[in-house]
């Protein structure tokens, strides 16, 4: 790249926008920086957290594989779930820029809380991480859209979201072997304490960044007064009964794991239903804004199934590998948590292919639908637990030995080359078919399909044990090939219902 290239286009040219490097809009990078230091200290902590819930050494915790999978599950959920409320807050209350820093504050205590050895700042650190990530993530991806659309490259957003996924995937891919090196071979603690130290990172990034960002995220949208007295009101009356009914389960004596595995999917199904149901029913939506809301909740749909599928990497998957997989290379065996960075590094080495797939299709206006990516995604994601299911077979009998990390490695080359075709498609989808005030709930909504898919997780990952490694892959790889099928059949009402939205 030469570098006239690099220079700005005067922002007195209107019919020219002002990008940056390759064709991005000015101020983006560091924004993906930000949320590259993010997904490090994320990632890092994710890759150790089930290893060391089930270790009996160097401080681990020494659950059963199904509790810790269970509460893994609950983890991920909630993080995600709180994307919602942290949308809201970003998008109405605070501004999607002081939200990002506040959750990134937020995450820095919860990693560190995690580093002290007690099981109280564990469990303290963990709800501070999932407070975090719900006010961080869906608000700077706000900020991002609102960048292109400003810039008015609106129309490169699919490729645009895919290119910063790739950037956003450096640290998610270093994060394994720096935290999950020192997490496994020295003490888990101190991993957790390096993963917050990434977070101060983020932090530092993106307190750099604030004037170069000018106004962008800086004003909530203006709610009326009837709107702020519906919502506290609401806030009011769900979390009390939450919490009664938590203290209540507590003073009885009854409450344990269990009660919040069966809890969490029930949460992650309703509070989706109840908020579509809302929004539809908002006096701020024009008719084509619902015909658009109506079509993203399908979408919403088909990421809870693909999320069910993927998001058991980090659970199942992480205990394949260090359990039956054979990890030794000339003599010496590598962590298991190593093979969380292998995703992330299939996303930096796939992702700017398919993103320039993207473009030079859209040129010729050959472009898949964004249904079509949709349903590759989840045919994809099914063909992956197809490979998992080979590899359970491949280990049974009288003498079953450790499979190759070559099994493993194909499950992350399909369930990548997906989540590249639904993930950042999907984010680029939320800002395009949500209303001007709706974004970052919207956006926040997305990430809520990842905290149903985690919370569904808690109950279908106990269904391994009992039916075994072949049927139970068999089962989900069945499931979700048939769905990705019947979605794309249904690429006609879909586009009617998103009123020229691709």
């Amino acid at each position: 790249m030469t570098a006239a290239e690099l220079q700005p286009t005067p922002s007195d040219r209107p019919d020219h926008p002002r990008t940056g490097l390759s064709g991005h809009p000015k101020g983006v990078l560091p924004l993906v920086f930000t949320e590259a230091w993010e997904r490090f200290s994320w990632n890092g902590m994710r890759g150790i957290l089930v290893l060391f819930l089930v270790s009996s050494s160097r401080g681990g915790l020494g659950m059963s594989e199904a509790v810790a999978v269970s509460l893994y599950g609950i983890y991920n959920s909630t993080a995600y779930m709180l994307a919602m409320p942290g949308g809201w807050l970003g998008g109405r209350v605070l501004g999607p820029r002081k939200a990002v820093l506040l959750g990134g504050v937020i995450l820095a205590l919860g990693h560190f809380s995690m580093a002290i050895p007690a099981l109280p700042t564990l469990g303290c650190g963990m709800l501070a991480v999932a407070i975090g990530t719900g006010l961080l993530k869906p608000n700077i991806s706000a900020m991002i859209g609102e960048l292109y659309e400003k810039q008015g490259l609106g129309q490169r957003k699919d490729a645009g979201f895919t290119t910063l996924y790739v950037g956003i995937n450096v640290g998610s891919f270093a994060a394994p072997l720096v935290v999950g090196t020192v997490a496994e071979r020295v003490a888990w603690h101190a991993g957790f304490a390096i993963a917050g130290a990434g977070m101060l990172v983020a932090l530092f990034i993106f307190l750099r960044s604030w004037r170069s960002l000018e106004d962008i995220g800086t004003q909530p949208t203006p709610m009326g007064a009837q709107v702020r007295r519906n919502v506290i009101r609401r806030t009011i009356v769900w979390s009390g009964t939450g919490l009664l009914i938590f203290a209540l389960d507590v003073a009885n004596g009854s409450f344990g794991v269990d009660h919040l595995v069966n809890v969490m999917p029930l949460l992650g199904v309703g509070i989706p239903i109840l908020y579509f149901v809302s929004l539809l029913r908002s006096s701020e939506l024009t008719s084509d804004d619902r015909a658009r809301i109506k079509a993203y909740a399908w979408f919403f749909a088909v990421a809870v199934l693909f999320w069910v599928i993927y998001d058991q990497s980090g659970s199942l998957l992480s205990l394949f590998a260090d359990d039956k997989t054979d990890r030794t290379i000339g003599g010496w065996e590598f962590p298991a948590s190593w093979f969380q960075s292998v995703n992330p590094a299939l996303v930096i080495i796939l992702g700017p292919a398919l993103a320039a797939l993207w473009v030079a299709s859209a040129r010729r206006a050959k472009e898949p639908g964004t249904v079509a990516k949709f349903s590759f995604a989840l045919i994809l994601v099914g063909a992956s637990f197809g490979v998992m299911a080979a590899a359970g077979w491949a280990r049974q009998g009288e003498e079953a030995t450790d499979v190759s990390i070559l099994w493993l490695l194909g499950v992350y080359l399909l369930q990548t080359i997906g989540e590249l075709c639904l993930s950042p498609v999907g984010l680029a989808l939320s800002t395009k078919l949500a209303p001007t005030r709706f974004v970052g709930q919207l956006l926040g909504l997305w990430f809520m399909a990842g905290a149903t898919g985690h919370a569904v997780n808690g109950w279908v990952t106990k269904l391994n044990e009992p039916l075994g490694d072949v049927v139970y892959y068999t089962m989900w790889a069945l499931v979700a090939c048939i769905a990705g099928i019947a979605f794309l059949l249904c690429t006609r009402p879909l586009a009617m219902l998103m009123r020229g939205v691709r």
